[in-house]
């Protein structure tokens, strides 16, 4: 038999999803972030240019630090927008104007600010006062300019997962998304020290949260409903639900050209890139590569338990019938009013029992 890859099975293992993290200076000063502390040279950023040679996929975010720092980012959305079907890109809502004229120029293109609580705890966990008052302008901006992909999300760390619900309350009422994360350790953020301590409290309010999510009438809401239980599992320490796929359905490519799985490495547990976009005269030689395998393979018994829309939401694609059943079970004890299972469940779609195996699973996990 021939070991030579055919079209049809390089197509099977190309991914769908790409993170662009394109600089990491920022003008934030978040208290769950280092990136700040860490800022790129200008210079050194990969350019527009850089990334002709990518292939097709199906998503594409843009994200930093903060993307609008880049004088050139409308070059690389010119660019990068041959390349997706959808673009979404993550910023503090900051630079008001710099926002408002690129989503003129490009206006299919997706729009999510990072606002951390209401407006006196969002200043001080992004360590910028007026940032509250500036990323809710970029919001109303882009919705009178006529953007339809927009919303706005939050990372819970210690004492605003209660904000988190009135944000909640905000998003509907502006009729926008809103989307969640808890903080994580990893080399992107530079950070070794972000964890929960208040854990009951936090959980709490992701349950009322996926409670009045299962409530609403649009799928997307209960899936993102088993997503924040999903944040619970992985406050609480337990074993994802999903496997992680990174480095195989969706990838990060930094500042600097390097290819790497995901965001959540740490080098005291493992870190390897790919290898250089700079370095390979084609996307598949980067993404076939043996060394590509050797990551794949890390990945599979990777230690860590992250839980990020990065590599959650393309595996809850990937997995939609496993998931289904939970989803329509706890859809229907909403609709008769009764408490929706919050307890997370565990989906054994046959993934390495290794991975994930840094802590304790908790009790509460139910396998399905």
């Amino acid at each position: 038999m021939s070991s030579k890859i055919t079209t049809h099975q390089k197509n099977k293992m190309m991914p769908t999803d790409l993170s662009l993290i394109v600089t990491y200076r920022c003008q934030m000063r978040c208290q769950m972030c280092n990136i700040w502390k860490n800022p790129t040279q200008k210079e050194k950023e990969i350019s527009a240019k850089d990334l002709e040679f990518l292939p097709q996929f199906k998503f594409i975010n843009i994200t930093g630090g903060e993307p609008f720092l880049r004088d050139d980012l409308e070059d690389i959305i010119s660019v990068v927008s041959k390349k997706t079907e959808r673009i979404v890109i993550s910023t503090s809502g900051y630079h008001n104007k710099r926002i408002i004229d690129l989503a003129k120029k490009f206006p299919k293109i997706g729009f999510r600010i990072s606002i951390e609580g209401l407006s006196l705890k969002n200043d001080e966990l992004r360590g910028r006062k007026g940032g509250f008052d500036r990323g809710l302008k970029t919001l109303l901006g882009l919705k009178k300019q006529g953007v339809k992909d927009i919303g706005f999300g939050i990372t819970v760390s210690n004492h605003n997962s209660e904000d988190m619900l009135w944000l909640y309350v905000l998003g509907k009422s502006m009729k926008m998304e809103f989307a969640t994360a808890a903080f994580h350790n990893s080399y992107y953020f530079h950070k070794d020290d972000n964890h929960i301590i208040n854990i009951d409290e936090v959980c709490s309010n992701f349950q009322n949260l996926a409670s009045l999510q299962m409530k609403e009438m649009n799928p997307k809401s209960w899936f993102r409903a088993l997503f924040n239980i999903g944040l619970i599992n992985y406050v609480r320490g337990g074993k994802r639900m999903l496997p992680c796929e990174a480095g195989s359905i969706n990838f990060f490519i930094d500042p600097y050209g390097e290819v790497y799985p995901c965001n959540g490495l740490e080098e005291k547990y493992w870190k390897e890139s790919f290898g250089n976009i700079n370095e390979f005269s084609s996307f598949e030689k980067i993404w076939l590569s043996e060394a590509a395998d050797r990551i794949r393979t890390k990945v599979r018994t990777c230690p860590k338990n992250c839980w990020m829309v990065g590599t959650a939401s393309p595996v809850m694609h990937k997995y939609l019938k496993s998931i289904f059943p939970w989803i329509l079970k706890n859809k229907i004890k909403s609709l008769l009013k009764m408490k929706i299972d919050t307890s997370p469940p565990y989906f054994d779609v046959g993934q390495d029992i290794k991975q994930g195996d840094l802590r304790i699973p908790c009790k509460d996990v139910k396998r399905i």
